[in-house]
């Protein structure tokens, strides 16, 4: 099947060496950073959200305006809207946009980051509260008549709306988390189950476990997402040199750009990611996990390392091992993008149609 490459663009031009300046919203910057994933062939962006961050629906309305054919994922905590309301949110979004918008579902693994918004459940009942919000969604997106919902945590009566996405009765729900609490709503209710940059072994098992869920829940269309940070040079010693590079800058500069380790790791997913890096820095065919155990793997923080051709063959394998989307960012957010539209994209997908065409043959 087609891969579908999905880039990032922040409210400001900020990573693990490039310190925050400017304004927190730089429109400038949203922008450019629409622009260069657009021309480079991405098929959407990631608009990230965090209790501190600017609002991630608003944001993704002017890249939206920016482009003209960039999709969007928006990334979106369930719980602190009413999902009646967040369902007519999105679908505004998406006729607004002409199709273009999707949602990734974050229910949050830090107690202390969702307490800065006020929200104090534990993690079994943010993820109920999650299945039971992208039930009552899926309900306003799709439903022609008045419909009511009752649950542990929401009683909804006569919800109807008049606005409905564009894409049909729904729109793509992305959704992340590691913990089995989360794979068991994933497999209700996802239609792209997101993980991290982890080894082949890890994906592996977590391709399984998200299948087996999805299977129970009686579905079998799921598909994953892998999210990498790539490192690329015209050689492969100048690309681990590089990596190289890109850990002491990140190492100077931690205080300055807010990615320091916390003593304590509150979700799963970072701590597979650790896991993994307490293995080494090195693994598999050219997997990195300096930032991730330098920064306390916050988020998406391994890289692949290599030519445009080498990174392109690793990401082929974790295609043979079910993943089609790649969420890929860089430390260089603008140069990086760039480099990857004229350098990565183009050879993923001629190795993937390749490969498609052999399995093909195979098949017949």
């Amino acid at each position: 099947m087609p891969v579908e490459f999905i880039g990032f663009v922040s409210s400001q031009n900020h990573s693990e060496i490039i310190p925050p300046t400017g304004p927190v919203i730089d429109l400038a910057h949203i922008e450019t950073a629409a622009k260069i994933h657009e021309n480079g062939g991405f098929d959407r962006v990631l608009i990230a959200f965090h209790s501190n961050s600017p609002e991630s629906i608003l944001l993704a309305q002017h890249v939206a305006a920016s482009t003209r054919t960039l999709g969007l994922m928006v990334a979106h905590r369930p719980g602190f809207t009413a999902p009646t309301l967040a369902a007519r949110q999105f679908a505004t979004l998406d006729q607004i946009s002409g199709g273009r918008a999707a949602v990734h579902i974050i229910t949050g693994g830090s107690d202390t980051e969702l307490e800065a918004d006020g929200d104090h459940t534990v993690k079994a009942e943010r993820y109920a509260r999650t299945r039971e919000y992208l039930e009552i969604v899926r309900q306003e997106w799709s439903s022609r008549e008045p419909f009511d919902y009752q649950g542990k945590f929401y009683n909804v009566r006569g919800a109807q709306s008049r606005v409905l996405p564009k894409q049909g009765d729904a729109i793509p729900v992305y959704f992340g988390g590691s913990s089995d609490e989360a794979i068991a709503v994933a497999g209700e209710q996802a239609d792209v189950y997101a993980l991290w940059g982890e080894t082949y072994e890890q994906v592996r098992e977590t391709v399984s476990r998200v299948r087996a869920a999805a299977e129970k829940a009686g579905r079998s269309n799921l598909r994953f997402s892998l999210s990498l940070r790539p490192i690329l040079a015209e050689t492969e010693e100048a690309a681990w040199a590089k990596a190289d590079a890109i850990l002491e800058k990140a190492k100077a500069l931690q205080e300055k750009t807010g990615y320091t380790r916390s003593s304590f790791i509150p979700n799963e997913g970072s701590r597979r990611l650790l896991a993994a890096a307490e293995q080494g820095s090195r693994l598999d065919k050219r997997l990195w996990t300096g930032i991730a155990a330098l920064t306390g793997a916050k988020g998406n923080s391994t890289s692949l390392v290599g030519t445009p051709d080498q990174v392109a063959e690793a990401l082929l394998d974790y295609y043979r091992l079910g993943i089609s989307t790649f969420l890929i960012r860089g430390f260089d957010p603008l140069v990086d993008a760039y480099d990857y539209g004229r350098d990565l994209l183009p050879r993923v997908r001629e190795l993937v149609a390749q490969e498609d065409q052999r399995s093909g043959q195979k098949a017949a």
